[in-house]
């Protein structure tokens, strides 16, 4: 797979050329033709798509679109860009032309997610629409949310607003994984996250450290880290790869790094010590001083499991996400207890001869595509699976 200028993956700029197009085709040529389609289904898969725009900058909020349709032409659409900025709904309110705004008591609103009822960083959304009185909501979610939870529909159904739920829902569900994981599990959702040689070796025996997948892999490996709230690796693996576990082959935030170090071994020589972006240390002795504000200490009780100790703390401070990036140890861990929501795992053609093996995996192969000369294969757990 060749890069354009600037290290811009052919992939990515096909994605975003699909996309354009499929904006234009809309925006456009306003007026669609609905033979052989269902326009509820095609104006919710465009709010789905315009939610996408704002993965990485949203958590912890949930990745909304929104589009406003009157007449089978669109009037309006928007997503929820960054935390603490305007909702998706109101995005698309305030995108309506002026000479178009006296259509919007004749218009449907399809939005990805229940319009919230509470005031946050903005406003309710569902109050929004009642002002604008809209005719009819369609929606793809209900939101898990207990500070919304179903008021919000109610919120617009007790204004005489006609409203439809469930458009597209497994979609839907999909898109805001992490969100619903966060909700209904009470724990993060978890990514695991490993390249494994030709052989079946994730590292040397000596544990140096050794590039397995290729420069792509690796680049996409950071374009992940944008997009979830923080990254994870174990004692050995902060040890011997001393991992910097932030963005530098993308652009987009740093996610929190988080650290396992039971007993405090790790020399504080490490990258992961160096106080550049916020850092948890999940250990079991009496927190150290640190000269960093962004450095964390968490002491965990030896009275509970580690992991699920370690997760629920996480859950507490609103880390909606986690990718596991190693080592071995960690990660079978958290398949053994069957902590994981999916894995990514980068075959290499690469073949060691000898060293650590590869975690074993029993998960549904859910998709395989090369990424330059390796392989991402895509699972998740047989359980998950059978639940759709």
């Amino acid at each position: 797979m060749s890069c354009l200028p600037g290290n811009f993956p052919i992939i990515h700029f096909t994605l975003y050329i699909v996309h354009y197009s499929f904006y234009i085709h809309l925006t456009e040529n306003r007026k669609l033709k609905t033979e052989n389609r269902k326009p509820e289904a095609l104006f919710m898969r465009r709010a789905l798509e315009l939610a996408t725009l704002g993965r990485g900058q949203v958590s912890p909020n949930p990745l909304v679109g929104c589009v406003i349709v009157h007449d089978g032409k669109i009037i309006g659409e928007g997503w929820h860009r960054r935390y603490g900025g305007s909702h998706a709904e109101v995005e698309a309110i305030q995108s309506v032309r002026p000479e178009n705004e006296s259509l919007l008591p004749e218009s449907t609103v399809y939005v990805t997610l229940e319009p919230c009822s509470h005031f946050g960083k903005t406003p309710p959304c569902a109050d929004l629409l009642v002002e604008k009185r809209v005719r009819d909501v369609v929606v793809c979610n209900d939101d898990p949310n207990p500070l919304v939870a179903g008021n919000g529909l109610a919120k617009l159904r007790a204004a005489g607003i006609d409203v439809k739920t469930g458009v597209l829902e497994g979609e839907g569900r999909e898109l805001n994984r992490r969100f619903f994981t966060f909700f209904e599990k009470k724990r993060p959702y978890l990514i695991l996250k490993w390249a494994e040689a030709a052989d079946g070796f994730i590292a040397p025996s000596d544990f140096k450290p050794l590039f397995i997948s290729g420069p792509l892999s690796r680049q996409m490996v950071h374009r992940w880290r944008t997009e979830e709230d923080a990254v994870l690796v174990g004692t050995n693996t902060a040890r011997y790869d001393n991992p910097r576990l932030n963005v530098r082959l993308w652009t987009g935030r740093n996610p929190v790094r988080v650290i396992i170090d039971k007993s405090l071994q790790l020399p504080k020589e490490l990258y992961c010590f160096d106080g550049s972006q916020p850092t948890l240390i999940y250990t079991l002795q009496p927190p150290q001083p640190t000269p960093h504000k962004a450095l964390i200490y968490v002491q965990l009780s030896p009275e509970k499991p580690f992991l699920e100790a370690m997760l629920a703390d996480l859950y507490d401070r609103q880390i909606q996400s986690v990718i596991i990036e190693g080592g071995t140890y960690l990660l079978q861990s958290l398949l053994n207890l069957n902590l994981w929501d999916e894995a990514r795992v980068f075959k290499s053609p690469v073949r060691l001869g000898q060293g650590l093996a590869a975690p074993t995996l029993r998960g549904e192969l859910v998709d395989k595509e090369p990424v330059g000369n390796d392989w991402l294969m895509t699972y998740h757990p047989i359980a998950r699976i059978a639940g759709q």
